[in-house]
């Protein structure tokens, strides 16, 4: 067959290239056939590199180039068990994670990265479609030597140290408070954003291992903290950063102003309850209002892709910071993960963002529900935000969303029945294998490092069931990612 686009092939293997065989009946197999042959000639880009960057750039550390070069050659099965050889759930990273690896790419330097994110949610995809994707319950002799481990928060860090732990041959017991598990996965992501059956089945592997979850469960309340330590041999804390960041100016306590995490779980609740094909409503709702999303990051873009598909009737999304060039600008240099102006779904189906504004008071009506807020152009100077004089607007809006990032773990009566306090960070302090000063106990993901990417969720899940694994059995054949003490590439000295 003729490949006169060179979709099909590149001047490299040519030999070795399959044809997409057009006389197949069914033309859903063509379209397929044409992705997988798109995708492997994308991933064949990745065999140019010379010296890959792509794993440092991702702290999960990603065998890239690896199954990239799988691909390439038609191995798939081969390439989806080198993706899944560091990653337990490469479809939630290559849907949510903003790609720092795709950042970190030799290729980029002068030419458009290789789509790592794109190959990687197709392979899986794949795998799971063709049945790759197996349990992987442990040896019964590992399982009799097993001890008891509690994870609190399911989470993407407690879901990947609750199934490395469970492989390992421990008795794992997930607490979730929610009435189900995946934590902000569930909850927090939106369905337009990643579909729940994915999380879905990935639960159902995990229990299908031996995992157990408990939901509705509260940790530190409805089982205590003394409860735990001596139902289980380790405990790992994997409960995230929600403490949202709040907004202290006048007229904050008005009716109609909103924290997301308020918001986005009753969207999602509704969503998932409501009847195929019908739309739902939850009790705070978009329909018709003019809304306001204080925030210009990847949560203000749920909100903004939520309130679209509640039927707002206008959308603005405000950002305190100036709006980033398109290009990687000349201070963050390649291979550190720059800041440029992005585009998601949610901002191509519409609404207007503003950036270098701050908001300095909301307005109320008679009824004390917000009706405008007043904000003004600000100009950043030695890392300071001062207001322009004279430029100060009423902004009408009837719904405010306040999407401005979380301050820390929550300090509750979990942390207090286990006696650890927050670091000034807000965090759960620990040491570089994740151990918190409480012999047996161990933190993960957010709730250690500080709001961070689903991708440093699962490199420290990982990393914690590592240690606790150790702590238990003396040693451990699981993979240690990350120190607790890793940080993304940067430049020297910054």
């Amino acid at each position: 067959m003729a490949d006169p686009t060179g979709f099909l092939t590149t001047p490299r293997q040519t030999a070795a290239r399959r044809p997409v065989d057009v006389r197949i009946a069914d033309w859903r197999e063509v379209n397929a056939s044409m992705r997988h042959a798109d995708l492997e000639r994308q991933a064949g880009r990745c065999m140019d590199c010379g010296i890959p960057f792509c794993h440092s750039g991702c702290p999960l550390g990603n065998l890239i180039p690896e199954w990239n070069d799988l691909v390439w050659q038609q191995h798939w099965q081969d390439a989806v068990a080198r993706l899944h050889a560091t990653n337990n759930f490469p479809e939630f990273t290559g849907l949510l994670c903003p790609a720092p690896c795709e950042s970190a790419c030799v290729l980029g330097i002068n030419a458009d990265p290789v789509a790592i994110k794109q190959v990687e949610i197709e392979l899986i995809d794949r795998a799971w479609a063709e049945g790759w994707v197996t349990s992987q319950p442990p040896a019964p002799a590992a399982s009799a030597a097993g001890r008891r481990v509690a994870v609190v928060g399911s989470g993407p860090a407690g879901l990947a140290a609750a199934q490395q732990l469970t492989r390992a041959g421990h008795a794992v017991t997930v607490y979730e408070r929610d009435d189900r598990p995946g934590g902000l996965l569930r909850y927090g992501i939106p369905e337009f954003k990643m579909e729940k059956r994915r999380l879905d089945r990935r639960l159902d592997q995990i229990r299908s291992e031996g995992a157990v979850f408990e939901c509705g469960v509260a940790a530190g309340g409805d089982v205590s903290a003394a409860e735990l330590r001596r139902d289980h041999d380790a405990i790992v804390l994997a409960c995230g950063a929600r403490v949202a960041r709040a907004l202290p100016v006048p007229g904050a306590e008005l009716a109609g102003i909103h924290q997301a995490m308020e918001y986005l779980p009753l969207a999602n609740r509704a969503v998932a309850g409501a009847p195929a094909g019908q739309a739902a409503e939850p009790a705070i709702s978009a329909r018709g209002r003019d809304v306001v999303i204080i925030g210009g990051g990847d949560t203000g873009a749920d909100c903004l892709g939520t309130a679209h598909r509640q039927g707002a009737a206008s959308v603005t999304q405000l950002e305190i910071m100036p709006r980033p060039p398109r290009h990687r600008p000349a201070g963050q240099p390649w291979p550190t993960y720059p800041m440029t102006f992005r585009v998601s779904t949610a901002h191509e189906e519409g609404g207007e963002r503003v950036y270098a504004v701050s908001t300095q008071e909301f307005l109320g009506d008679e009824t004390g529900r917000v009706r405008a807020l007043r904000l003004a152009e600000v100009d950043v100077a030695d890392g300071r935000f001062a207001v322009r004089p004279g430029t100060e607007r009423e902004l009408p809006c009837d719904l405010v969303l306040l999407a401005m990032g979380f301050t820390g773990a929550e300090d509750g009566e979990l942390l207090a029945g286990l006696g650890i306090g927050l670091t000034p960070r807000g965090t759960v302090p620990r040491d570089d294998a994740y151990a918190t000063p409480v012999p047996g106990v161990f933190v993960a993901g957010d709730m250690g490092r500080g709001q961070s990417l689903i991708v440093w969720a699962i490199a420290e899940g990982r990393s914690a069931a590592a240690a606790a694994d150790r702590y238990l059995s003396g040693t451990t054949t699981l993979p240690a990612v990350i120190p607790a003490s890793a940080a993304p590439l940067r430049l020297a000295g910054r």
